[in-house]
């Protein structure tokens, strides 16, 4: 079990580490890791790893093991490879991580303009898009991401907190997903929050987000394609819309 340190601050960017183990395929195992693993559809943090003598471990991806408690950091090709027990000093992409935190959230305040129920989705770093089951062809970009911006200037409060099982089952309106429910039996949901008390938005995510709805930035919907009769896919796309 790796301690997953960004469930808690997505904003710390490094810190010591122990190796706990080398996986057949390479994989570096750790007691703990501020590196995010690929997971509800923001992909896994990149970075290196800082080694005693100051020699360094590029790692091109984080990704998820036999279950979400552990967590494999992927090295690049030809990289060391350090031993168990060695300590080592963990770098993320601080820039690339930052711009997925700013569209992650994006993304929840593109669910609270379309309140509708979500089929799919994918972060990245400059483009993402959430799908939605939504028979309405005639959807505005215009107007959408102006009540986008409206959320994001108005400077909300973005935080996490923690529910049972049994709060989540007594509050299924929660769960925005058309077809994928939180991870069950650990006892406990994470939920990210918009707004005092979660007034603007509140749903389980495991994600990175930004603390506050103004770092968000500019955004726009760049394109809404028709993906069936009944699903719609918005691009969000950072910068002002094109005129």
């Amino acid at each position: 079990m790796t301690i997953p340190l960004f469930r808690e601050d997505a904003y710390l960017s490094t810190v010591e580490a122990t190796v706990t183990g080398i996986r057949e395929d390479g994989g570096i195992l750790l007691d703990q890791t501020v590196f995010y693993a690929t997971s509800g559809g923001q992909p896994g943090d990149t970075g290196h790893f800082e080694r005693a003598d100051g020699s360094l471990i590029k790692i091109g991806g984080t990704i998820t093991g036999e279950t979400k408690d552990v967590i494999v950091h992927v090295p690049d090709a030809g990289q060391p490879v350090p031993e168990t027990g060695e300590l080592l000093v963990l770098h993320i992409d601080w820039k690339r991580r930052y711009r997925l935190m700013r569209m992650h959230t994006a993304c929840h305040i593109l669910s609270v303009v379309l309140p509708f129920p979500i089929t799919g989705a994918s972060v990245s770093e400059e483009e993402s898009r959430v799908d939605f089951d939504l028979s309405q062809a005639s959807a505005d970009k215009a107007a959408v991401s102006e009540k986008m911006m409206a959320i994001v200037n108005a400077n909300h409060p973005v935080f996490t907190r923690w529910i049972t099982d049994e709060e989540l089952d007594a509050n299924p309106g929660l769960v925005k997903s058309a077809n994928v429910r939180p991870p069950r039996g650990l006892g406990h949901i994470r939920l990210v929050c918009i707004g005092e008390d979660g007034a603007v938005d509140t749903q389980p995510c495991g994600g990175t987000h930004v603390s506050e709805t103004q770092e968000v930035g500019e955004v726009h919907i760049g394109k809404i394609e028709k993906k069936g009769k009944e699903n719609r896919r918005f691009r969000i796309r950072f910068g002002a819309m094109p005129a």
